[in-house]
């Protein structure tokens, strides 16, 4: 076992925070209160070959292993948790998702712009009925001579109203439920596509969350991407590397919100003493820094394995579970830590407070995380 970083992976960690601290600091709270989608932002990173770390060079990526996509997205996301989702669902849903069922001219054509961040990318699965149930979609994809017409609604889509390109999940034969649900690529300005209402939420507000409207949309035979019926199958597999993406998410989280609480306490003074100095506080500084590390211990178990092409849904399932949990705790005793300051927007600690909880829900909920393991120690 090896649980030191490479000097190449250590550079990659002081690039991105460098970036994060000097280009997306500055302006956290504006795009927050704004609901502002930085679009240069996320440009400089595609610049910076951060919009495609872990797909091959000859496909416009970076060529990086998934550890280091975790060491992206946290150190993005230990300044503004909103440009971390913007990434993940980026890199871990739509790119990827061509990346393992797409041909080599979908490659070409679609995963090369992406990763090299010219486009973005949206990832089409939940549905008003069919979240944790995504074996229930409803969006329709009927094959009529060399086209699929396809019809639907998606919601809560990151990035769907500002993608180029989406990955969408259709039914192709409802009568088999999962075994009938394909996945097609669809472009922005398709006659038949385009984004609904963008959602006012609770926190990342710098991200963009909207419902994707399909009506008689119709792709030509070769936007299938992957086997027909088996995008289902395939999106489990997306899945599985989307969860170590949001486990790396949560972790900068929890480690941005803890960095927060710690300087506060070396700073507040509180009965002539620094509330440092307090068992109470010294305790809760203790408990956070130790599920932190806990917490990445496991989001960099699962994506060591990643690397090494092994199967991950248990331990991505873990991973994200945990993580997503450690960081609405951090998130609560930072807030804790600082006192009635830790309420108001002077501080960056109720931001975090407010963008942790999305966690434990995006990417299948602490629930399904919980039935995911049971399913497969049990079996």
């Amino acid at each position: 076992m090896e649980f030191k970083l490479t000097e190449e992976q250590e550079m990659t960690r002081k690039m991105v925070r460098e970036f994060a601290e000097k280009e997306i600091a500055p302006k956290v709270s504006e795009w927050d209160k704004k609901k502002e989608f930085p679009h240069y932002i996320i440009k400089k990173l595609g610049e910076l070959g951060l919009m495609g770390v872990i797909f091959p060079q000859q496909y416009g990526g970076s060529g990086l292993s998934y550890i280091d996509y975790c060491i992206v997205l946290e150190e993005l996301s230990r300044v503004d948790p909103s440009i971390g989702l913007t990434v993940a669902a980026h890199i871990s849903l739509c790119s990827n998702h061509i990346y393992i069922a797409g041909s080599e001219e979908q490659k070409k054509r679609y995963l090369t712009p992406l990763a090299s961040g010219q486009k973005i990318g949206a990832w089409g699965l939940t549905e008003p009925g069919a979240g944790s149930d995504a074996a229930a979609t409803r969006t329709t994809a009927v094959q009529k001579g060399d086209e699929w017409v396809i019809n639907g609604t998606k919601v809560f889509i990151t990035n769907g109203g500002v993608g180029d390109i989406a990955v969408i999940i259709a039914s192709t034969d409802k009568e088999k439920r999962a075994k009938g649900i394909s996945a097609f690529i669809v472009e922005k300005g398709t006659p038949g596509f385009r984004p609904g209402k963008e959602e006012d939420k609770l926190g990342l507000r710098a991200t963009n969350t909207s419902e994707l409207i399909l009506e008689d949309c119709r792709v030509p035979q070769q936007n299938l991407l992957g086997e027909l019926n088996r995008g289902f199958i395939d999106s489990l597999r997306v899945l599985d590397g989307g969860r170590i993406s949001i486990a790396a998410f949560s972790l900068g989280i929890a480690q941005g919100a803890y960095e927060a609480a710690l300087k506060y306490a070396k700073q507040r003074e509180q009965f002539g003493q620094l509330i440092s100095q307090f068992q109470a506080i010294q305790w809760m500084l203790a408990d956070m820094a130790t599920n932190i590390e806990a917490a990445r211990l496991l989001t960099f178990k699962a994506a060591y394995l990643a690397d090494k092409k092994k199967r991950v849904t248990i331990e991505s399932a873990m991973a994200k579970l945990y993580a997503s949990e450690v960081a609405v705790s951090a998130a609560e005793k930072s807030v804790q830590i600082h006192g009635g300051y830790g309420f108001t927007t002077d501080y960056p600690v109720e931001k975090f407070y407010r963008d942790a909880k999305l966690a434990t829900i995006g990417e299948g909920t602490s629930e399904i995380q919980r039935f995911i393991i049971a399913r497969n120690i049990l079996a």
